[in-house]
């Protein structure tokens, strides 16, 4: 009953009830990012939902457009910019995901959202990560975030998939604020990026 009614009404109170409250600071971060960006503070994405459903992630943009001469993005730790550095330290551009969540295509807690171009590289038991709507935060975001391997990534994601339980839920959206708070298992280096997933 959890996992097909409760957890979608509890989605959308706690989302409209935590973008109200973080309303100033998300308008307070828009406008920092506004300028930062040349009037661009949001970045949108096409990424995998539920049932490999896609849809429009939106995320406060922490990164320029620059280029190389050949017109290739330049590296992350180039691109990134002051207050973006900032933003993401803290994870503040995961705020507008709140708007996913109430408009129904995220989840408070699931699997993360990944790229559009991995779909034809999961394998069977990977591809159970699209079993559930996905999340701002989830089991492998609680367990490591960019510190763990792809491999042990996808094991926490299914592992989630078959315990969606209110309870568990509520265990990981508490272990993430506590995680945010002293960012613990998160990469504080701009240098340093998740690395492409290549297939297993």
């Amino acid at each position: 009953m959890y996992k097909l009614f409760f957890k979608r009404l509890i989605d959308f109170v706690l989302g409209i009830g935590l973008f109200l409250m973080l309303s100033p600071l998300f308008i307070l971060v828009m406008i920092f990012l506004f300028f930062a960006n040349r009037g661009k503070p949001f970045f949108f994405q096409h990424r995998p939902g539920k049932n490999e459903k896609i849809f429009s992630i939106i995320k406060f943009k922490t990164m320029n457009d620059k280029t190389d001469e050949d017109g290739n993005l330049l590296a992350f730790d180039k691109r990134i910019t002051k207050v973006g550095s900032f933003v993401r330290k803290y994870s503040l551009d995961e705020i507008p995901q709140l708007l996913n969540v109430i408009i129904g295509d995220m989840s408070l807690v699931g699997p993360r959202p990944l790229l559009v171009k991995y779909l034809p590289l999961y394998n069977s038991v990977q591809k159970r990560r699209h079993e559930v709507k996905p999340g701002i935060t989830g089991w492998a975001q609680v367990n490591g975030r960019n510190t763990i391997s792809w491999e042990q990534k996808f094991d926490f994601d299914v592992y989630y998939v078959d315990r969606v339980r209110f309870l568990f839920d509520l265990k990981i959206l508490f272990l993430t604020a506590k995680k945010v708070l002293i960012k613990e298992g998160v990469n504080s280096s701009d240098s340093l990026n998740m690395e492409e997933f290549n297939g297993s």
